[in-house]
């Protein structure tokens, strides 16, 4: 990973800003800019040093020696924050700003209190974030394994679905599998939801058995080298009535239409559109009851966000699931989802699984 290209990056748009650093203090974005995988450390970077700083405490000295890139390395002795208003100070800084969305109104009232009176404490929202959403190619092969990973697993949770089985049970099985196979761990609660609770959107697996007949929704992901993996199939247990092979059918043309639409200069917006009016004219529209997908990487859910209006525009290098899906109470629900990167001629889809109908 290009640590130090993010790392100048980042200093650019600080200074384009009229900042002279950022503290930076959620997890994934202190990973994004120094490799630091630990569950303590901040980040002082900016054009009004020469270095970042990392500041991180004893627990982690050895790992933050091994992996913090193109920083110098600090092991405070009390809070990490109350180490970086210290170089703050040191080094003269005027102004600062930290992650509005990371950091609590109590912790932003602390940190103020540290500070020199006279310097001034801004707010970003979303700016590494927004680096972020571009993966280079190192990101890429990274996402490309945990997906092939994820798909490999496929074929454990399959043969776990049977009538009677606890979701949970599924679940199971699948986790234990994906860390035999050097999965980290589980991008999110593993959903399994079977029968009636298939149409719960974000049904995590339960105490419920899988009953004789009926759809299940699979939606899980690995994180592997630190980036996530995100799928979900729709199985049936036992034979289907015409009416669900119809559902099934819209939801995969609606799919498919969101995939055909992802492509660099496009807006959010009009990828999700294309995979609602899919299904309003199935007059299965309403019950449509999510975005399209969103954007993956270091976190399960970053941007974009593939959602009605959007107005973001796909560049090449962002990765993105669609995942169109209708619930319907009382009967049932499907979804189908795959990670689909943006390419500069069009896109690539990642998932490397068969989308028809698998009736068990």
């Amino acid at each position: 990973m290009d640590h130090l290209r993010r790392q100048r990056n980042l200093s650019a748009d600080l200074a384009d800003h009229n900042l002279d650093a950022l503290v930076v203090t959620h997890l994934p974005n202190v990973r994004y800019l120094s490799g630091f995988t630990g569950s303590a450390g901040v980040v002082l970077i900016g054009p009004g040093l020469k270095k970042p700083i990392f500041v991180t405490d004893g627990r982690y000295t050895e790992q933050a020696h091994e992996q913090v890139q193109g920083a110098k390395v600090l092991i405070g002795k009390g809070p990490a924050l109350e180490a970086i208003a210290q170089q703050i100070a040191k080094h003269k800084l005027k102004s600062v700003a930290i992650e509005a969305e990371h950091l609590t109104v109590a912790q932003r009232s602390r940190f103020r209190k540290m500070l020199p009176p006279k310097m001034k404490l801004r707010e970003t929202s979303g700016m590494i974030e927004q680096l972020r959403t571009i993966k280079d190619a190192a990101e890429l092969q990274a996402i490309r394994k945990a997906v092939t990973l994820g798909a490999e697993l496929f074929n454990v949770v399959l043969k776990a679905i049977r009538p009677g089985v606890r979701e949970a049970e599924v679940a199971a099985e699948l986790e234990f599998a994906a860390r035999q196979r050097g999965a980290e761990g589980m991008s999110f609660e593993t959903i399994v939801a079977s029968g009636p609770r298939s149409a719960l959107p974000h049904g995590v697996a339960s105490v419920s058995s899988i009953p004789d007949c009926g759809f299940v929704v699979l939606d899980y992901g690995v994180i592997l080298g630190g980036y996530c993996s995100d799928q979900t199939r729709t199985v049936h247990v036992g034979k289907p009535t015409s009416e669900a092979r119809k559902w099934y059918e819209a939801v995969l043309e609606s799919h498919l239409a969101g995939v055909k639409a992802v492509k660099a200069g496009v807006t959010a917006g009009e990828v999700d559109k294309a995979t609602r009016d899919v299904l309003r004219r199935a007059k299965l529209g309403r019950y449509f009851t999510h975005s399209t997908g969103h954007g993956v990487g270091l976190e399960i859910h970053e941007g974009p966000r593939l959602g009605r209006n959007q107005q973001e525009t796909l560049e090449a290098g962002m990765v993105v699931t669609i995942e169109p899906g209708i619930y319907i109470a009382g009967k049932g629900g499907i979804r189908i989802e795959d990670m689909v990167a943006v390419t500069e001629t069009g896109h690539e889809v990642l998932t490397p699984l068969g989308k028809e109908l698998i009736v068990l």
